[in-house]
Formats: structure tokens, C-alpha cells, sequence
């Protein structure tokens, strides 16, 4: 797409002056709920470690020449947890992130992320910011639905909530009878996968289990929303506390509307040694799977025994402003569209 002629940006200006309009809502959201705004560094030691997170790696030369590998930030997190470490206690920021392999009309390699913390807040406190954050979005546009290509929802109405191990149980799946033991147990996945009308494959992990009917059964049938998908498994939760209801989950939530991901919230791990870990793990994995791995932030790893306890969330602004404009793909709301 030529964005930058000039019939192009005409027809796509309406579109992008609703953006600014979003924008300087959220802002004013936040600093009316007491939130102060923070602008992290994009250029990192370790851009998060995530097993199937991609950055993009560069050089950077200090002042005696020598050269020392940084990366795009896949996330402002790690940032944003120092912080609170240091004494923020409400933060959010609007920036702007980067992420490798992506694209498509949901995906784009560069995008802007809001992302804010509550310190000594529970996590289920980040369902109803997610739910203002939607209608502040809504007014802001100046419409009372939210649309992605034939689908709609209203952005006004209440999330419905449900868990994991509710709706893999509504396709024959006892996912919390996998994470009894020690480890999660692939095999007592697998057999239960025809249940859902999916075949395990050769070879497929407990994750690769999990995925394949998140994304084949699950997400697919959540409805228009919104909706809050909560409980994650805890392998499924690298940066999350586990539950204290059930260890086996984690105070993990995901925002659905209209069949789209909006946002990722946490109760937030502080515990560094399983932190450490749970990081370990997953460069392994990467390694194994990508022939890659990132460097550990050891200077985020010393600061999360200091930080409080903290909820945080992650919202896709692109994503939010798509849905509220009727845009039908996420490079429609973006001012100058990743190349």
C-alpha cells in the first residue's frame, strides 16, 4: 500500500485524526485515576525471553568503539518493573514496541503498546480498567460498537468471564488433570485431544498441545465479547504469579473482542530465583527450537525482589483503535505503516 499519496491519506485521515482522539482520551483516563506517565528506553540488553518472542538484534558502539549487542524492545516491562522497584507505584506508558516473524492484518513488526501497573492492586482490578478502557475508546471514536470485518461488540457492555479449564472442559478436556505432577503431562493432553476433534502430532509438546486447541477451538468460539479468558495454566504464564486458589494456574488474563486479542494482564511474579528459572527454561527452549536465545536482564532479575506486589496489563493500542474505527486491518490506524 502507497499510504503517503495524497488521495491515499485523505481517505485515511478520518481513521487516524479518531486515533489522536483515542489516544488523548487514555491519557486522560490515566492521569484522572492517579497514574503518572513514563517513557522507557527501545533499546535493551535482553528484549524479553519468551520462547517464541522474535526481536530485532543490533550493535551499538559506545565511546571506546566496542560493540555490544542490544535489541528493540519486544515489550517495556522489564523497564516499567525497575520503576516500581524504584518507588513508582502507578505508571502506564504509550510506546512503541517491535516484534519479529509478524504480520498479517492483526500483526505488524513495529507497534504502539499501552501498558500500565498497579502496585499492592490485585490483578482482577486490570478487568475493569480493560472495560473502561474500552468504552474511553468508544466515546472517543464516537461509536456505540466495535467491529473487526463481520464482526461486533459492545464496547459498553460488561466482559463476560470465563477460565482455561472451563472451556477446554465444554470440548471434553480435562486441562487441570494435565498439571497434576511435577511437569505438564503431554501424554494425558494428547489422548484427549480427539475429544475436540483434534489430532495430536508426533512429537508435540504439552505447549504444542495447548496452542493447537487454544487457537483451533477455543479462541474461535469465545463469541463476539467482550470477554476475559482467565486462569491460565501456569506454564503458560512466564512472568505471572501462580494462583492461590490453584498453583496449578496462574493470575493470568487475556481481553477478547470481537474475536480479537486485546490485552494480556498479570498478577506479577517477584519471586527473581523462580523468575530465573522460568527463563532458563524457556532460552532453552528457544534454543532448541529456533537455534537462538536472548541474554537474561540481570539487572531486572536484581530489582524484582524489591519491586511491591503488582498487577500489570498489556492493550494492543492498534488493535483497540481498529475495532473502534471499523478499520479492517491494524496497518489502517497507523500514521505511517511499518515498511
Amino acid at each position: 500500500m502507497t499510504w503517503w499519496t495524497r488521495d491515499t491519506h485523505a481517505d485515511r485521515r478520518p481513521v487516524l485524526l479518531a486515533r489522536n482522539r483515542i489516544v488523548s482520551a487514555i491519557r486522560r483516563w490515566f492521569e484522572d485515576q492517579g497514574f503518572t506517565e513514563v517513557d522507557p528506553a527501545y533499546l535493551v540488553v535482553s528484549p524479553g525471553n519468551e520462547t517464541h518472542l522474535h526481536a530485532f538484534e543490533t550493535v551499538a558502539m559506545d565511546e571506546s568503539l566496542t560493540p555490544r549487542t542490544r535489541y528493540l524492545h519486544t515489550s517495556p516491562e522489564f523497564a516499567m518493573k525497575k520503576l516500581l522497584a524504584a518507588g513508582e507505584e502507578k505508571i502506564f506508558t504509550l510506546s512503541r514496541v517491535w516484534r519479529n516473524r509478524e504480520g498479517g492484518p492483526r500483526h505488524a513488526v513495529e507497534f504502539t503498546m499501552l501498558e500500565w501497573y498497579r502496585a499492592g492492586q490485585g490483578y482482577e482490578t486490570l478487568m475493569d480498567d480493560c472495560a473502561a478502557l474500552m468504552r474511553v475508546a468508544a466515546e472517543a471514536a464516537g461509536v456505540t460498537t466495535f467491529r473487526h470485518r463481520d464482526t461486533t461488540c459492545d464496547p459498553f457492555a460488561a466482559p463476560r468471564r470465563t477460565t482455561l479449564a472451563a472451556e477446554f472442559a465444554r470440548h471434553g478436556i480435562d486441562l487441570l488433570a494435565t498439571l497434576d505432577g511435577p511437569q505438564p503431562d503431554a501424554a494425558a493432553l494428547a489422548v484427549q485431544l480427539p475429544n475436540a476433534g483434534i489430532a495430536p502430532g508426533q512429537g508435540d509438546s504439552w505447549s504444542d498441545l495447548f496452542s493447537r486447541v487454544l487457537t483451533g477451538r477455543i479462541e474461535p468460539d469465545l463469541g463476539p465479547g467482550p470477554v476475559i479468558l482467565d486462569a491460565y495454566p501456569a506454564p503458560e504464564a512466564a512472568l505471572a504469579r501462580r494462583s492461590e486458589t490453584d498453583p496449578r494456574t496462574a493470575e493470568r488474563f487475556e481481553l477478547f473482542a470481537c474475536g480479537v486479542e486485546l490485552a494480556n494482564a498479570f498478577g506479577e511474579l517477584t519471586d527473581a530465583t523462580e523468575q530465573r528459572a522460568r527463563f532458563t527454561a524457556d532460552m532453552a527452549l528457544k534454543q532448541q527450537i529456533y537455534g537462538t536465545r536472548y541474554p537474561l536482564d540481570e539487572d531486572f532479575l536484581a530489582a524484582l525482589p524489591h519491586m511491591p506486589p503488582t498487577s500489570g496489563c498489556a492493550l494492543g493500542l492498534d488493535r483497540l483503535v481498529m475495532l473502534a474505527t471499523h478499520a479492517p486491518r491494524l496497518a489502517d490506524v497507523q500514521w505511517t505503516p511499518p515498511a
